[in-house]
């Protein structure tokens, strides 16, 4: 399990109380006749996404190690999430997941 993995754990149980929040899962792959294609959501798209119990406002969190950036598509994402209203943020720890999902 990598970092970001156990780092993404932690955070869904510690938001659980106040959440509804779901991982987003993607992949890759290639057809039988060797065509590309990929499953899942846009670039971009935050790692954890849900409801807020309080208020129903979306969710979405970027989770990124402590030493992790995010990159341009995913920063963009945020930002817009947040003009539409939704909880949106960076959190590199439980910690910083409650206080998104609780101060806003």
């Amino acid at each position: 399990m990598t970092e970001e993995h156990r780092i993404q754990n932690e955070i869904r149980c510690a938001v659980s109380p106040y959440c509804t929040i779901f991982r987003v899962n993607v992949g890759a792959g290639k057809t039988a006749d060797g065509r590309y294609f990929s499953t899942g959501v846009p670039k971009g798209f935050s790692d954890l996404f849900g409801v807020r119990h309080k208020d129903g406002r979306a969710v979405f969190i970027e989770v990124k190690t402590s030493s992790g950036r995010a990159r341009p598509e995913q920063e963009k994402f945020i930002t817009r999430m947040r003009e539409c209203g939704a909880v949106a943020g960076i959190c590199r720890s439980a910690d910083d997941a409650v206080k998104l999902v609780t101060e806003e």
